[in-house]
């Protein structure tokens, strides 16, 4: 059964000003070291950067907990496997709040802008 369905869509040039402006001050307080070690070794880091940011946003609009303070950047973390498809490591609170729950994730992007689909299933 469905649970929640979330999506959202970023400007990759936000993304490259943040990193401009604020570097790894910003990126620390939403990325895992994984997720900033994967960005880093692409050619262009601010659409990966931008990718898991666009995940981490899916999924909590399909929680619909908003910002409360069940929600941390952290807790969720966006890899891909071997194929190059992108999952999900749960730590923390999401991993508790997602328990008994699959969360199917995509994530797309052309030059300018990053979309990202989640989907919570509920097992």
């Amino acid at each position: 059964m469905i649970q929640g369905v979330g999506i959202d869509i970023v400007e990759i040039s936000r993304f490259q000003r943040a990193m401009d402006e604020w570097g790894d001050v910003f990126l620390k307080k939403i990325f895992t070291e994984k997720e900033l070690a994967y960005a880093r070794s692409k050619m262009h880091p601010s659409q990966h950067i931008a990718g898991r940011f666009a995940v981490k946003e899916a999924v909590s609009k399909a929680l619909s907990t908003g910002w409360s303070g069940i929600f941390r950047w952290k807790d969720i973390e966006v890899e891909n496997n071997a194929a190059g498809k992108p999952d999900l490591v749960l730590y923390g609170n999401m991993r508790e709040l997602l328990k008994g729950s699959r969360v199917h994730i995509s994530i797309s992007h052309s030059e300018n802008i990053v979309v990202a689909l989640a989907i919570i299933e509920k097992l």
